[in-house]
């Protein structure tokens, strides 16, 4: 039987309601790549005729956690960044991301002066997902046309983050653009 996108978000927040902390995103982490296994919901989200941008899918009414389709048109790579206070799992859809993970070495608290040490590099490839939990520091690079569905704790755009200069170890508070 397929796994479809509604049973999704039912065991997502079921998974939150048993356990919100690591054990109930690491439930989530699992359910997203047994969802990135439904090619039609794929094709259907994230395929060659779905549009460039970030789209929400799916908010929870009573436990905030967002489900977006992420359509990158141009390649990126992102500073290295937190979620503040949330948490967020990248599940790929098509082509691969790059993750980069890093500890922060300095007093971590918040904005200014901050020493960044690369920890790891790993690619995520279509069916894989990734959990970086609250306060975890990671890097996305991805090239054009690379596609993946992201849960996050919150509404993003609603929260203070933090972006990381590793050359100036500086961070600053940053704000998401787009939809998340």
């Amino acid at each position: 039987m397929v796994y479809s996108f509604e049973a999704f978000c039912g065991d997502a927040h079921e998974a939150l309601k048993a356990n919100p902390g690591p054990g109930g995103r690491e439930e989530i982490r699992r359910k997203l790549e047994q969802l990135l296994t439904n090619k039609a919901f794929v094709d259907e989200v994230c395929g060659p005729g779905a549009e460039y941008g970030t789209h929400q899918l799916y908010r929870d009414p009573e436990l905030d956690f967002v489900v977006l389709a992420h359509i990158n048109k141009e390649p990126r790579k992102s500073p290295p960044h937190d979620h503040g206070a949330s948490w967020a799992i990248y599940g790929q859809a098509a082509e691969y991301t790059d993750m980069s993970e890093y500890r922060r070495l300095d007093d971590g608290a918040g904005e200014g002066e901050a020493r960044l040490e690369h920890v790891t590099t790993y690619r995520l490839t279509p069916g894989k997902a990734g959990l970086y939990d609250v306060g975890a520091i990671h890097q996305i690079d991805y090239p054009a046309d690379a596609r993946f569905v992201r849960v996050t704790g919150t509404d993003l755009a609603a929260i203070d983050r933090l972006k990381f200069d590793v050359e100036k170890g500086k961070a600053e508070v940053i704000q998401s653009v787009g939809v998340n």
